[in-house]
């Protein structure tokens, strides 16, 4: 009986230490102190080239460069694991990743590149502005890119890049 006593006490602390509040929106004359803390991106070498021979890319064809934003590159992040986990190339998700970037950086457009098997930033890049609809994408009204590059376990390369307007 002891156990089960001091077991209830120690849930009903928890709940009560634990638990949270929350509200569908701010009241009028409101504000919020929550701040969404992203981590900063550590980009690999191979990240980095595919952000410049795409800014290069852009400034070639009389466009404004694209800053990175790391938000852009965590999504980008999560959809190569995903990709990686189901062993195929697909915007599967695409969707979820644009209500996500709109609400988390006020992303008035969103578009995205993928590809896998290429094993050096030219090649990947070369090959979305030989094609129509990447290349479509990386000459779009944008401001900001994001870029995740990840290999499976059998060493083949996985890539993300998506580009937003703020």
């Amino acid at each position: 009986m002891k156990k089960i006593t001091c077991r209830f006490w120690i849930l009903a602390l928890c709940v009560f230490t634990l638990g949270s509040c929350s509200k569908e929106s701010l009241d009028e004359g409101e504000t919020s102190d929550l701040v969404s803390v992203v981590a900063p991106v550590s980009y690999n070498e191979i990240e980095l080239n595919i952000m410049d021979l795409v800014n290069d890319y852009r400034f070639s064809k009389g466009l404004n460069e694209l800053d990175y934003k790391d938000e852009v590159s965590w999504q980008a992040e999560d959809h190569n694991f995903y990709m990686i986990q189901k062993n195929k190339v697909s915007h599967d998700g695409f969707a979820n990743r644009y209500s996500s970037l709109a609400e988390s950086v006020d992303a008035k457009a969103v578009s995205e590149n993928v590809a896998f098997g290429y094993n050096t930033a030219e090649a990947v890049v070369k090959a979305w502005i030989e094609s129509e609809g990447h290349r479509k994408n990386m000459e779009g009204d944008l401001t900001h890119f994001g870029i995740s590059v990840k290999e499976d376990a059998n060493g083949k390369k996985y890539f993300t890049n998506i580009f937003v307007r703020i």
